[in-house]
């Protein structure tokens, strides 16, 4: 039997979906996380406690764990543990993406940098280093507004702000910093400053085998993303896009794939479509879709993206790597920051035609920080159906109905999502 060791933050929303394929494969298990769990003891060998923030410690204890139990995989589930896996599968001979290209999908300028150096078609940008904010402002000019400032270690939407003027820019590099800062990130650390992208964004779900990218899936993002923060709501696939849309996204992936010399394991990308055939790569993960979005993806067979995976990572074929039929996902967003009393009318969303599943995975009571200084969504509804369009509208009744109350300060008050 096969034994994958998986890398588990203690705060991940994907530690249940990767455990139940470990199940369904037939994988054992052993888990690395940075703090004991309550079941370490009777664990045993099975546990390992590892210092996620600290990837080469984490490598080497995971290299001298494999001296006590065998290991066939070594697999991050979350940005936080990429570096380690790399690091350890290195050491060991497993599967693995080359670790300085784990290294580039972890820095948003050295990621920037390697794919204009190979020509993949990217927003235009300036990498500002560290010092005053009128840096910032300077490279607004240069490119022309609007642009995006962005921290170049966060991940999602976090610390990614539009500006449509140089001392917007300015102001928006200020509040990166800042959340930096609240993150444990160096505040003077350099920025990305991009030319902001129009058009119709999408998400590109892939596993790379031997250099190789199947795409799973593309998934369209019908709601706006004009900033000035850029928070994701609705997930729709498979895409609208026109053929040569579609072609042109898929294109753009394997060459943002190969520029930065990723070989195995999953893909997350995001893209803009400023213009039919035309596609630019914004943001590329060596990992799955974020937060509990994965949920969405059924394979054939009603396989999941985490069987994909870890199949792959063993080097057994898994799943076929393509979706069995339209879905989506809304994630519900935080429209303000205070202390969440209650996400509303979720049982009336569970009776939606075409809802699969509600989730609230923010307990009541807990503070909630809304874009761009939050790093997390209220929760996620899925929904699955023979046509693309009665997805994207099964999520969208799901939004609308949905509300979502809040404590600031002072006394309470209900949040109707925007529409």
């Amino acid at each position: 039997m096969a034994t994958a060791l998986l890398i588990l933050p203690t705060g991940t929303y994907r530690a249940e979906e990767y455990l139940a394929a470990a199940a369904r494969l037939g994988l054992e298990v052993v888990t690395a996380s940075e703090r004991t769990q309550a079941l370490a003891r009777q664990m045993g060998d099975r546990f390992l406690e590892v210092p996620i923030e600290d990837p080469a410690a984490a490598a080497e204890a995971i290299v001298a764990h494999a001296g006590r139990i065998h290991l066939d995989a070594v697999v991050a589930v979350d940005d936080q543990g990429l570096l380690a896996a790399a690091l350890a599968a290195d050491r060991l001979g497993l599967r693995h993406n080359p670790v300085g290209a784990v290294r580039l999908t972890r820095d948003k300028a050295g990621m920037r940098r390697a794919l204009e150096a190979a020509g993949v078609p990217q927003p235009d940008f300036v990498i500002v280093e560290p010092g005053s904010p009128a840096g910032v402002a300077d490279a607004a000019s240069l490119l022309g507004p609007p642009v995006v400032v962005k921290a170049c270690s966060l991940s999602g939407s976090r610390g990614v702000i539009r500006a449509d003027s140089p001392p917007e820019a300015a102001r928006a590099a200020e509040r990166v910093r800042a959340i930096l800062a609240d993150e444990g990130e160096p505040p003077r650390a350099p920025l990305v400053v991009e030319r902001f992208v129009g058009g119709p964004e999408v998400a590109l779900e892939g596993v790379l085998s031997g250099g190789e990218l199947d795409v799973v899936a593309v998934f369209d993002k019908p709601e706006p993303l004009e900033g000035p923060y850029f928070e994701e709501t609705i997930y729709v696939a498979p895409t609208a896009l026109d053929d040569e849309s579609a072609a042109a996204v898929e294109e753009a992936a394997r060459r943002a794939v190969a520029a930065l010399g990723l070989t195995d394991g999953p893909v997350h990308a995001e893209l803009r479509v400023p213009r039919r055939g035309e596609a630019r790569v914004l943001e590329l993960a060596a990992r799955t879709i974020g937060g509990r979005c994965s949920k969405a993806l059924a394979l054939p067979g009603g396989a999941s993206l985490e069987e994909l995976i870890l199949a792959r990572a063993i080097g057994l074929a898994g799943p076929e790597p393509r979706l069995a039929g339209p879905a989506g996902v809304l994630m519900i967003p935080i429209p303000r920051t205070g202390v969440l009393r209650r996400v509303h009318h979720t049982e009336e969303v569970r009776r939606l035609r075409h809802v699969t599943g509600v989730e609230v995975t923010v307990p009541e009571g807990r503070v909630v920080r809304a874009l761009p200084e939050g790093d997390r969504y209220l929760g996620f509804v899925f929904a699955a159906a023979p046509e693309r369009e009665l997805v994207e509208t099964a999520l969208r009744a799901a939004r609308d109905a949905l509300e979502v109350e809040i404590d600031e300060a002072g006394p309470g008050a209900t949040v109707i999502l925007p529409r």
